[in-house]
């Protein structure tokens, strides 16, 4: 990070929204004391009445995003900017910017590929000269898939090629501002693929060491006894741009991605439900009508909150080795991606880290630190037998 003295240590973008209340509101009971935390938005009165509901001595700042002068003075302001400000891609590339600019660590709780894309094709350079650390996908996507392939391939031997496969079994409910940015990303589909193209000619893997995505088939999965479902999500991106910035995933790394259920129907129905979702965001009208229903600031209640729970099963094979870890926790979307996201602040401002710069994912820059935070918060990381 950038020398010289700041206001702040973590400031939270959008704390006034559904989860960026979430967080303001774990920071102002789990961070140490002497963490000096801002709330920043575009209304102050708003702002004022979410640092008043979880009784916090955070400081308040107003700006607005489309406003690039406001707010690089905040990026400069804070040693951390946490933004919570979605759409990413319709909203997120000014603060980011900024961020870059003013060589302040920036974590984001994006499930948007093009957004990250496009965020290193403008951005990542600048970064790496100002020492800012930008790291996105902080919550359900991809914490715990990000930093459960790591934890599997420290199991396993060294040097060797490794293939992990990921099963996602989840219970929970989503915010209105969960659908908007899901709607928006199938939406532009085609855009993304560009962004990916051109990312990908420009970011060429390093020398003498290859990592990728297998996509995987449809079906019942003996090793997994489970009905499984390829998930096109943005956690096996995220997982192979950490096999390409870490040397110990090995010459040859390879990750699959699934989503886990019970029987062949449960399967059926999340096939349809995610075809009928792509169909509906293809449709303006259709797609301002779903988010009607679900408004941006809304979000599932506690009693509902509770309810939720996700485990991510990995098998991972490499040098004869075979091993079997799990991560679970609480509710996935909101409880623990709000604490997931928090923690990694709070391991920016305190913890012991390797040096890293520029656009880069939590294994990379954050990793075991991150790891033995969100253990002591609950969130399990376990070798199975």
């Amino acid at each position: 990070m950038a020398e010289g003295p700041r206001d702040f240590d973590i400031t939270v973008l959008g704390a006034t929204g559904f989860t960026g209340g979430l967080i303001a509101g774990y920071l102002g009971e789990h961070a140490p004391p002497s963490t000096r935390i801002a709330l920043a938005g575009r209304s102050v009165a708003k702002l004022e009445a979410v640092r008043s509901r979880w009784g916090m001595g955070a400081d308040v700042v107003g700006v607005d995003v489309t406003d690039a002068e406001a707010m690089r003075s905040v990026a400069e302001r804070t040693r951390v900017l946490i933004s919570t400000v979605g759409p990413y891609i319709l909203h997120g590339e000014p603060v980011v910017a900024a961020c870059a600019e003013a060589g302040t660590d920036y974590l984001d709780l994006t499930g948007e590929p093009e957004f990250v894309d496009l965020t290193f094709l403008m951005h990542h350079a600048r970064a790496v000269e100002t020492g800012a650390r930008l790291v996105h996908a902080c919550g359900f996507d991809s914490v715990p898939h990000d930093l459960g392939v790591q934890f599997t391939v420290d199991q396993l031997p060294e040097d060797v090629p490794i293939a992990v496969r990921g099963y996602v079994h989840m219970h929970g409910t989503f915010s209105g501002g969960t659908v908007a940015s899901a709607l928006e990303i199938m939406s532009r589909y085609r855009a993304g693929k560009v962004s990916h193209d051109i990312r990908s000619q420009v970011d060429a893997p390093p020398a003498g060491r290859r990592s990728r995505v297998l996509t995987g088939r449809i079906g019942h999965d003996r090793d997994a006894g489970s009905w499984v479902v390829p998930m096109p999500t943005i956690d096996p991106l995220i997982v192979v741009h950490s096999a390409r910035q870490l040397p110990r995933y090995g010459p040859d790394f390879t990750y699959s991605h699934y989503w886990a259920g019970s029987s062949p129907l449960a399967a059926a129905g999340m096939i349809a439900g995610a075809g009928a979702l792509f169909g509906v965001a293809q449709i303006p009208a259709a797609r301002r009508a779903l988010t009607r229903l679900r408004p941006s600031g809304s979000g599932p209640s506690v009693e509902q909150r509770e309810r939720s729970w996700f485990k991510v099963t990995f098998l991972g094979e490499g040098g004869g080795a075979r091993v079997k870890t799990e991560v679970s926790g609480g509710d996935p979307g909101y409880t623990e991606t709000s604490k997931m996201i928090s923690e990694a602040a709070l391991c920016l401002v305190y913890d012991d880290l390797p040096p890293t710069s520029g656009q880069v994912t939590t294994a990379s820059a954050l990793g075991p630190a991150l790891r033995t935070r969100l253990q002591a918060a609950g969130i399990t990381f376990e070798v199975m037998p």
